[in-house]
């Protein structure tokens, strides 16, 4: 039986007052555990309730129920961090297993990189030797070993197909655990306990590879059902055909497949690919995937070339997957192929000749994937709006899938070119198959068809110099109103609802805010999704103004700054307010690929940085670190839109017109986010070299002294560059806005760039009055005579707004006249004092 104590250490007795102990009864212990499963923690009038509804615990005091459930609570948590570390142990051990294997196979490279430079260090003494050596011998015996054929003859027959797999199989182990390939850890991937894994890149070998081992909580089994299934986890697969599958005698599988690769920019082909799978189990019980091409030098089944695609090349690659103790599984990933770069532009030859690249594409997602999965079957939550993480992934790789399509315009799936305007800058694809409306426009939440019939597409590919993709995805993401047209968005969250929508046009005033939804993430936070609300949008209906709501469902990833060769993607697309799982769903947006291997050294906060003294002049030069190098990118931009098929000119032109512009708005900000031209360096701090920002920090902290008496700064030197530098670093926001009649902000040191979550190049498009409430802006309008006149004034703590519409509370503010060196207003400075995110 069990009894209570006062301590978690002795829970088999309870004290009473005249000494003795009192043992609960079995029927005692479990109508106390049926309340603690449904309130572990009942308050004094539902223990007493409990008394009173149980006759079986009538003789027990209220004072002991609450110790019982005290050290129920107790035991409970120290079962779940018994659990925990358990669970960290077995994960440690597992990790030390791999990096004690890792390091075995580093020196067996090690070993081979030894013995190869003493084999060749020899050859050359031989090769000394040998050319003042002209007997037959000599010659007759030098390099008989080219004479071995390295793949001998195959078949498409069961035995010469089990040859092909056998001799997959070899090679495949040889690169996961062996050292047929020179591998190199991964930039930025350093393994561990809490990492992703121990990542690795090739160097100097045929095509580019990707190698990865880590851990994940699925069996083994259910790991190869996983990564066999393709296009469920890896974005730029289109399609895996299984085409033929045949039994080993030793209890494996053999299949044929045909596999397509979508194109990720406008100004490449697809690839495409015939394979050979082979699945086995080794004697030690760890389960084999391995793959490779097929070609004409083994013999095998051959498959014609596909029209616009071109023929790329897998060497031997695959998974190998061991059961770890405990549960889970450990495994080893391989992604080793040949693009066939010739078949592209050569400034394009990069991303097809970059491993870090298909690591980040292929390797690192099959391991997220699999990480995601077993994580929600770990802990099955609902996340935001009800959805399962299942269903939010479901969105996710619709979203993904469309966009794809959307870049690649294939003729099976319906799309046709339109013919060009004589600029060849936008391309414009039209599709009105019945197959592309069902999967996209069909009946939405409120049951009624759409009067959409068809979908236009209209995009671009251009080169992007010394902007990282990071940094300008953030922002496009976070100033939506830097580039997008609110027209446009009215007219398509309108196509894809019942009724007729009007065509967009270009009005004013018709934009309003734009608030972040967030709705999931990644294990990882390399990807997330939210729903986006752009509030008080003018829908034009028979020329009445209907303002309203538009929402947007967007996938977010590659804005992490650190990850070396990362893609960054930002793809939407508009939703009903009812946001169901099977809504119609037309994909637009932005990918951006980086072009080379060299590192940006800049911060993740570098965007609120850049621009730090862009307000007061053009000639700014950015100083700044010497590890930067060139950064090169390319930008693909697709933007679909559903219309009636007797619109389609007009459609088309006003397409090609909005992708223009959206592209002059990505130049344009990309220049303002990149370094100078002159000099290589790129700041990563405000312009401590600009005389116009020195200047104003001067007048700001001038000013502060004459109006209010006292130093803005701590003591620092007279000179303007620490003066700014040390405004900037304040740990409370600073902001200037123009003495107009509609006052804008001007400039901002970090902590102000934080709280309004902005940059410094969209910060004019703020005016004062948009960061108050209404109680905030009265406050301000009452107080802003007073502030002119006698220079200075103080606000009471309150909440603001941020650009995302985030409200921020503040303890105080105050405001002062800035004053130049003729004395006259230059602007208004404000400072927010213990500012947060409510």
């Amino acid at each position: 039986m069990m009894a209570v104590t006062s301590s978690c250490k002795d829970s088999s007795k309870m004290g009473l007052d005249n000494g003795k102990y009192v043992r609960y009864t079995p029927e005692q212990v479990e109508a106390l555990e049926r309340l603690y499963h449904d309130c572990p923690k009942p308050s004094s009038l539902r223990r007493q309730q409990l008394i009173r509804e149980c006759p079986i615990l009538s003789n027990i005091e209220p004072k002991q129920i609450k110790v019982w459930f005290q050290n129920r609570r107790c035991r409970e948590k120290q079962r779940k961090e018994a659990s925990r570390l358990q669970a960290v142990n077995r994960k440690l051990s597992a990790m030390n297993k791999l990096l004690m294997e890792e390091n075995d196979r580093l020196q067996k490279q090690v070993s081979h990189l030894v013995y190869e430079n003493s084999y060749f260090r020899q050859q050359t003494q031989n090769t000394t030797l040998a050319s003042t050596d002209n007997s037959c011998e000599s010659v007759v015996t030098s390099g008989q070993h080219h004479l071995t054929p390295q793949n001998p003859p195959r078949d498409a027959s069961p035995a010469g197909l089990l040859s092909i797999a056998e001799e997959t199989l070899t090679e495949f182990l040889s690169k996961a655990t062996g050292t047929a390939v020179e591998w190199v850890q991964m930039p930025g991937m350093k393994p561990g306990p809490d990492s992703i894994g121990i990542i690795a890149i090739s160097h100097g070998c045929t095509g580019v590879a990707s190698r990865a081992c880590g851990l994940v909580g699925l069996e083994p089994t259910r790991v190869a059902e996983i990564l066999k299934d393709r296009p469920s986890w890896y974005r730029d697969c289109r399609a895996v055909d299984v085409l033929n599958v045949l039994s080993t005698g030793n209890g494996g599988t053999i299949e044929l497949l045909y596999m397509q690769l979508y194109a990720p920019t406008t100004l490449a082909p697809a690839r495409d690919f015939w394979l050979l799978r082979y699945t086995s189990v080794m004697e030690d019980g760890s389960l084999v995937v391995c793959e490779r091409s097929l070609n004409n030098t083994q013999n095998g089944p051959s498959m014609p070339p596909v029209q616009n695609f071109v023929r790329a090349e897998m060497l031997p690659s695959g998974y190998l997957v061991r059961p770890c103790e405990g549960g889970g599984s450990i495994i080893h990933i391989v992604d080793h192929i040949d693009l066939e770069p010739w078949s592209v532009p050569e400034v394009l030859r990069p991303l097809y000749e970059s491993s870090m690249l298909l690591s980040q594409r292929t390797t690192l997602a099959a391991l997220r994937q699999l990480r995601q999965i077993s994580l929600e079957i770990t802990q099955p939550n609902v996340t935001g709006w009800g959805r399962r993480p299942a269903a939010l992934r479901a969105l996710g790789q619709r979203l993904s899938r469309g966009f794809n399509e959307a870049v690649n315009g294939f003729a099976d799936e319906g799309w046709s070119m339109i013919e060009s305007d004589g600029i060849d800058d936008v391309t414009v694809h039209v599709n009105t198959s019945p197959g592309k409306l069902m999967g996209t426009i069909q009946t939405y939440a409120n049951g009624f068809p759409s009067m959409s019939n068809a979908v236009l597409c209209a995009k671009a590919s251009m080169l992007l110099k010394n902007v990282p993709p990071a940094i300008l995805l953030r922002f496009l993401r976070e100033h939506r109103s830097e580039w997008a047209d609110s027209g446009v968005d009215a007219y398509a969250a309108a196509a894809v609802k019942a009724g007729p929508s009007s065509l967009p046009v270009s009005r004013g005033g018709c934009f309003g805010g734009q608030v972040i939804l967030p709705l999931s993430q990644t294990i990882e936070n390399e990807e997330f999704m939210e729903v986006i609300r752009l509030e008080n949008m003018a829908q034009y209906r028979d020329d009445v103004i209907m303002p309203s709501d538009i929402f947007l469902l967007q996938v977010c990833n590659g804005v992490d700054e650190n990850a070396m060769g990362a893609c960054a993607e930002l793809i939407f697309a508009p939703i009903d307010a009812s946001f169901s799982d099977d809504a119609p769903l037309l994909p637009s947006g932005f990918r951006i690929i980086p072009l080379d291997s060299k590192s940006d050294a800049s911060s993740p906060n570098r965007t609120l940085d850049l621009a730090s003294t862009l307000e007061v002049g053009p000639n700014n030069k950015l100083c700044g670190d010497r590890n930067t190098g060139s950064v090169k990118s390319v930008m693909t931009i697709a933007f679909q839109f559903a219309f009636e098929i007797h619109l389609q000119e007009s459609v088309a032109v006003i397409a090609r017109q909005y992708v223009r512009s959206i592209i002059s708005s990505v130049q344009r900000v990309a220049l303002a986010l990149s370094p100078s031209p002159i000099g290589s360096h790129v700041s990563l701090r405000p312009q401590h070299s600009a005389p116009e920002g020195q200047t104003l920090a001067r007048w700001i902290c001038q000013s502060y002294r004459f109006f209010l008496g006292v130093d803005l700064l701590k003591t620092v030197a007279e000179e303007s560059d620490s003066l700014l530098k040390t405004l900037w670093q304040h740990s409370d926001a600073v902001l200037c806005c123009s003495l107009k009649e509609l006052p804008v902000f001007t400039f901002a040191n970090q902590a102000g760039l934080d709280m309004l979550e902005t940059t410094l190049i969209a910060l004019q498009d703020i005016t004062l009055e948009k960061i108050f409430n209404d109680n905030g802006r009265k406050t301000l309008f009452a107080e802003l005579p007073q502030i002119m006149q006698q220079g200075f004034g103080y606000l009471e703590g309150g909440v603001c707004m941020s650009s995302m519409g985030r409200p921020i509370s503040y303890e105080r503010a105050v405001a002062w006249k800035v004053l130049n060196e003729d004395e006259d207003a230059h602007c208004l400075c404000f400072m927010f004092s213990n500012w947060s995110f409510v």
